[in-house]
């Protein structure tokens, strides 16, 4: 799946390496059923090479098959400096893999009647009525109306015509000279600002990746009347058990907060000081529902299991069973493309031939939810900007160890 490498290379915010301690513990599979235990064995040693060649500091993963954790298995360190191992209750930046949980926030107020996925946007933030598409207008950079209004569909799909200001474009220039994530600010505010700024293109004619599902964050707000952490903490987190999931890291969580890594020139690991503050200490004003997630493997895991069991987790029903499909399913407007034999879903890409559910995160985290094979893996690992290919490798060989597959 390179998707990830090119979505999350770019970095979301533009703005040497020690031993691999192989006395880390190490759990084998708990069951074999419908995976090859052989076959996870070496899934396992290919990431514990990625740990032992310095290539990441530290890497946990986890599968569940037919609701069993069948893999669990922690490697190397969250803070090298201070020889910190790798725990399952280290705490992790998970970037985009806030995602998913603001469509899961979403559906819920439409479960409730309070939303519709083709309400238009302007109905919750009155100021996208007037938000310009940009247009060539004889030679000269213009704009133009939008010609299908905005809708919380496209922001969910990334056919908004909202970026993110990576490309080189006029309107991603503009962008990116605005910083938007980069002002800690309320959200709604941001959102009110990006409506000034002309869409890339016209709502619901191309896919691209940008700040759409962080305007979805300020809507959540504006329809439930509540801050969208709040609404977080009270639907989707407390119910489901997901303890250590928020939008930053109290003071008395910051020992378990994993370092964040980048490659020097050489290939060397280094802590990435521009980002090493974030998450951490306070609360900040700006809720991204996009980005602005910290979790841990466990948490993320029931999130991941209530959406494979249709909305459901130890008796607690946080979404319908429509709701749920919605978001696993493909979403884009006809003619609209994504990446081949796959289509998105709400926040998340969709596998066509298998119905997986997947998306990943900036510090190179990644989670898959397989409907098919009834199957969950979550590879964390914190390295910015986000290199997947340990995760992409994992599942690849976690599929090969599928037997009897549905």
């Amino acid at each position: 799946m390179t998707k990830y490498i090119k979505f999350f290379l770019l970095g979301l915010f533009m703005a040497t390496f020690a031993s691999s301690c192989k006395t880390n513990e190490k759990e084998a599979p708990t069951k074999s059923v419908g995976l090859s235990a052989d076959t996870l064995a070496l899934a396992t040693k290919k990431m514990h090479e990625y740990v032992d060649e310095g290539k990441l500091a530290g890497i946990s993963t986890l599968v569940v098959k037919d609701g069993e954790v069948v893999h669990r298995d922690r490697i190397g360190f969250v803070d090298i400096a201070n020889k910190k191992q790798v725990a399952d209750s280290s705490i992790y930046r998970i970037f985009s893999m806030t995602k998913p949980i603001t469509a899961v926030a979403m559906m819920r107020l439409y479960d409730e009647g309070k939303i519709a996925l083709d309400d238009k946007v302007s109905k919750y933030i009155p100021a996208f009525a007037d938000t310009q598409v940009y247009a060539e207008v004889d030679g000269k950079h213009g704009s133009e109306p939008q010609g299908t209004e905005m809708t919380l569909r496209h922001l969910m799909t990334h056919t908004s015509g909202i970026v993110y200001g990576w490309a080189e474009s006029y309107t991603d220039s503009v962008y990116a000279t605005k910083n938007f994530m980069g002002v800690d600010r309320p959200v709604l505010e941001m959102a009110e600002d990006l409506a000034t700024v002309p869409l890339k293109f016209q709502p619901g004619t191309k896919w691209e990746y940008g700040l759409g599902i962080d305007v979805a964050g300020a809507v959540v707000e504006v329809a439930s009347g509540q801050p969208l952490d709040q609404y977080f903490k009270t639907t989707i987190f407390d119910p489901l058990g997901m303890d250590d999931t928020a939008f930053y890291v109290p003071t008395e969580k910051d020992e378990r907060l994993a370092e964040l890594y980048q490659r020097t020139e050489e290939g060397k690991l280094e802590p990435n000081e521009a980002m090493r503050s974030r998450n951490a200490g306070t609360p900040p004003k700006l809720f991204l529902g996009g980005a602005g997630l910290v979790s841990t493997i466990g948490d993320y895991e029931k999130f991941c299991r209530m959406l494979l069991n249709k909305g459901t987790l130890d008796g607690n029903r946080i979404l319908s069973e429509q709701a749920v499909q919605l978001i696993m399913t493909n979403q884009l407007p006809e003619g609209v493309a994504f990446e081949e034999g796959e289509g998105y879903g709400l926040s998340g890409s969709v596998k066509l031939s298998t119905g997986e559910y997947a998306w990943g995160g900036a510090a190179s985290t990644n989670f898959w939810i397989d409907p098919k094979n009834d199957l969950i893996v979550i590879c964390y690992t914190q390295l910015f900007p986000g290199d997947h290919s340990y995760a992409e490798e994992f599942k690849e060989i976690v599929d090969r160890a599928l037997v009897n597959s549905k």
